[in-house]
């Protein structure tokens, strides 16, 4: 499945989803759909293809979600319909979609059926080079009534071969009033302007992850953690009992998605540029620390959370970590 979020159109979305809907069905049957995380893509996708697939929608512009292809895509067995991703037993930072997958899609694209077929690749980075060559044969001859959108956080990663047989379409456009608007609509409480400002700086801008930011645990430990790491400086003791303290109070993601925003920002402080955790006091921090070792803490952080993917155990890579916050 693409996501999670209810298939939907967002409100910045609208004239992407005209444009689609009313060039249909001379649109090209390569598209790419690319924005940032959160900007709701997946969202969307799901409820074009589910567009494309609806045997009613001529009647509205809208899938019906009772006809019988609704229904087949709601239980995931739409005989039309492929998704490709990487694979569910490698879902590592750095996984790729295997040329297996890509060659697996020329019975399907050359088969002759009733009504169109859809194929979505998500993400697109995830091709390797093989299987992006692969690609490339059902990109130029697909067969009749296909339509292959390939969705993406960083476009410019795909190789340019595949990117100028797509039609692209930017699905992040954001007005800072609709981010606005949306949060308003969806937090049960009514954000102080520097509070919205701290949930768009840390969601790069995009409504849903802002949402999501402002649902979580750790945003409201940020200055909690900051003290400790502080005693950590200062005293130079306890860096197991402070590690034991953050295991239990924050899953690793949380945490290092926490650490490496503050770590980021202490960056800033030291070349002077504005910090996203408008909030908090990181001046202090930041003058224990040589811009070199902020860096190397950085570097740290990228290979612990590969020591996790390899089942590390999470005290021993927090253990670590407050040996060498503690150690400047």
């Amino acid at each position: 499945m693409l996501t999670d979020i209810q298939p939907q159109i967002f409100p910045w979305q609208q004239h992407v989803w005209d444009t689609l809907t009313g060039r249909f069905p001379q649109l090209g049957h390569g598209l790419l759909f690319y924005g940032k995380k959160g900007c709701g893509k997946e969202a969307f996708t799901q409820y074009f293809l589910a567009w494309i697939l609806c045997q009613q929608r001529q009647l509205r512009n809208a899938p019906c979600g009772e006809c019988g292809s609704c229904q087949w895509l709601k239980s995931d067995t739409h005989p039309n319909y492929v998704y490709i991703s990487t694979d569910e037993e490698n879902k590592k930072q750095n996984a790729k979609i295997k040329i297996e997958k890509i060659r697996e899609l020329l019975p399907f694209v050359q088969q002759t059926v009733d009504g169109w077929r859809v194929i979505v690749i998500d993400p697109a980075e995830a091709l390797n080079t093989a299987s992006a060559n692969a690609l490339l044969k059902t990109l130029e001859e697909p067969g009749d009534r296909v339509v292959i959108i390939l969705l993406a956080e960083h476009y410019l990663k795909l190789p340019a071969t595949i990117r100028s047989r797509l039609q692209h379409f930017a699905l992040d456009r954001i007005s800072t009033e609709q981010t606005q608007a949306y949060l308003s609509a969806h937090l049960a409480s009514e954000l102080t302007p520097e509070q919205l400002q701290l949930l768009l700086n840390l969601s790069n801008d995009m409504p849903l992850q802002a949402l999501e930011l402002a649902q979580s645990q750790w945003l409201n430990l940020r200055q909690d953690f900051l003290n400790d790491w502080q005693k950590l400086v200062q005293d130079k003791n306890m860096p197991m009992a402070i590690a034991t303290k953050w295991q239990k109070a924050l899953p690793f993601d949380d945490f290092s998605r926490m650490f490496e925003y503050l770590l980021a920002d202490l960056i800033c402080v030291k070349l002077n540029q504005p910090i996203k955790n408008i909030d908090l006091e990181l001046v202090q921090l930041s003058e224990q620390y040589s811009l070199e070792t902020l860096f190397n803490l950085y570097s740290d952080l990228q290979q612990s959370k590969q020591f996790i993917e390899q089942n590390v155990q999470t005290n021993l890579v927090l253990d670590q970590l407050c040996i060498k916050l503690m150690n400047v």
